[in-house]
């Protein structure tokens, strides 16, 4: 990869901004790929019913593709109304029948059981979720894989003991549970849901985005080696449609959706005449606050992570990057800097930093909003990184001079793409922070403890993270608020939404 000087969007070299070359940035790589053949994936799939695979070719078929090279992967089942119909009959009998019957203990059993499969078949998950997502094989080998395997072993360690989860003497659960999963973390999102619904005692039918549904099948797999009781994970794939026949299904006693603010209006609407119990986990637009006694150097690293993990394709993305006036210059040039040393390229490369952008239609959002930011008026910074020919891709992307008003601050872009915007007084950055429709997730990186906590305690956001920023663990809850959804996945709380409490 070339490392040439970052350009702004006049055209001029950022050098005329005293933005000094990093001799770390002329660096060249060796290529260190994984093997796609890891994969083992099939030439198609059917759907995961009552405790086995429906036949592929019995159904209507989509393609899901590489978004890296746009080449197909696998053909899969494309489930109409009557397969989510029998994969909801297939749940309730498995509800009835066996595992509301089975003790806490029994689930705990099942659950570490597959926590470890999960684990031995940690190197063949990291590499189809990359090969389907498009992020880099390093954060699906580091981050996704190993928290989805956390998530089931920390909830194996609550089925047995959820009358001491403060949530009543014999909580109960609620029945059949309908989950929808996005497309930016298939896996850990299967998790983050399966998990705390089994360890409650309920049934699952899970459908995963139609973008990125091989690590569920993959799971589904993995349910079988696990000898789980049939009926009581069904895995459906599909399209919008499949969805909405999932939220309107009359005997699912509870819907559980992460994705985007649109989609969770139109399901809250849909089940608010209902009995369905709801939680909703939808976009953000989170704030990146740095005060002007913040460690520089960790500071930088922090942004970075915040915006370009996982190509920003992350709900609770620190997108909006607010920086005091004072140290403003200082901060973007750093920034432009650490921008232009990202690695772009193959997510298989152990050495890529931001992958590829996951479908054609994520990319052509990313390309709108950015155009719309520069006609407005911001100042651009994009990587002079070479892009590939084949596949969807978008070099990271800064964005300073940005106004409120701007589409790029308002809007989530979901892409690599960060707006800087400044403040004075801590005030002003509270106010602009809280200045949104979303309230999932916020940042604060100053080095007063009590600086922090003031700025903490007048966000209105759900997850709040000092001097650090996409922090996860399964012991601590995760969720939003206003238009960024309601209800806590992780930790305890995690529970709740699976319990008739």
């Amino acid at each position: 990869m070339s490392m040439c000087a970052p350009m702004n969007s006049a055209g001029t070299d950022v050098s005329d901004r005293q933005l000094a070359n990093s001799q770390l940035g002329s660096l060249e790589y060796d290529p260190a790929p994984e093997s796609a053949a890891i994969a083992k994936l099939k030439p198609s799939y059917g759907l995961f019913i009552d405790g086995g695979f429906s036949d592929g070719e019995a159904h209507q078929q989509f393609a899901t593709v590489n978004p890296a090279n746009e080449e197909t992967l696998s053909m899969v089942a494309q489930a109409s109304s009557v397969d989510v119909d029998r994969a909801v009959s297939s749940a309730r009998h498995a509800y009835d029948k066996v595992w509301s019957k089975t003790t806490g203990a029994q689930r705990s059993k099942y659950l570490f059981r597959i926590a470890r499969l999960i684990q031995e078949r940690s190197r063949e998950l990291a590499v189809v979720e990359t090969l389907d997502n498009g992020k880099p094989i390093r954060e699906s080998r580091d981050v996704d894989i190993p928290l989805a395997a956390a998530h089931f072993f920390y909830y194996a360690g609550w089925a047995d003991k959820l009358e001491h989860a403060g949530f009543g003497v014999n909580p109960k659960p609620l029945g059949v549970a309908g989950q929808i999963i996005p497309w930016n973390f298939p896996l850990l999102m299967a998790a983050w849901k399966l998990a705390p619904a089994l360890a409650a005692g309920n049934t699952c039918v899970l459908k995963p985005a139609e973008t990125t549904p091989l690590s569920a099948l993959v799971l589904a797999e993995i349910l079988e080696q696990a000898e789980l009781p049939p009926g009581v994970v069904n895995i459906i794939t599909g399209d919008g449609v499949t969805g909405a026949a999932l939220v309107d299904h009359p005997d699912v006693d509870k819907i559980a959706f992460t994705g985007s603010t649109e989609v969770g209006r139109m399901i809250q609407q849909r089940t608010a005449a209902s009995h369905k119990h709801l939680t909703l986990e939808l976009g953000g637009k989170g704030a990146n606050i740095v005060f002007d006694d913040a460690p520089i150097d960790e500071m930088i690293e922090g942004i970075i992570d915040g915006i370009f993990f996982n190509q920003g394709h992350v709900c609770c993305a620190g997108s909006r990057l607010l920086v005091q006036e004072s140290v403003a210059d200082e901060v973007l040039r750093r920034l432009v800097r650490r921008v232009e040393q990202l690695r772009v390229g193959d997510p298989l490369d152990k050495n890529t930093d931001v992958g590829a952008i996951n479908s054609a239609a994520q990319l052509l959002r990313i390309r709108e909003l950015t155009d719309f930011g520069e006609s407005e008026g911001a100042t651009r910074y994009t990587s002079s990184c070479a892009l590939p020919q084949k596949g969807y891709w978008f070099a990271p992307t800064v964005f300073a001079d940005v106004a409120q008003s701007h589409r790029i601050a308002r809007e989530e872009i979901f892409g690599p793409v960060l707006s800087v915007l400044t403040f004075r007084t801590p005030e002003e950055a509270v106010a602009k922070a809280n200045n949104t429709n979303y309230g999932l997730a916020c940042g604060v990186w100053s080095e007063k403890g009590s600086r922090t906590l003031w700025v903490a305690e007048r966000l209105r956001a759900g997850v709040i993270w000092t001097n650090t920023y996409n922090r996860f663990d399964p012991t601590s809850p995760f969720g939003g608020m206003r238009e960024s959804g309601f209800g806590r996945e992780g930790g305890r709380h995690g529970l709740e939404a699976y319990l008739n409490v």
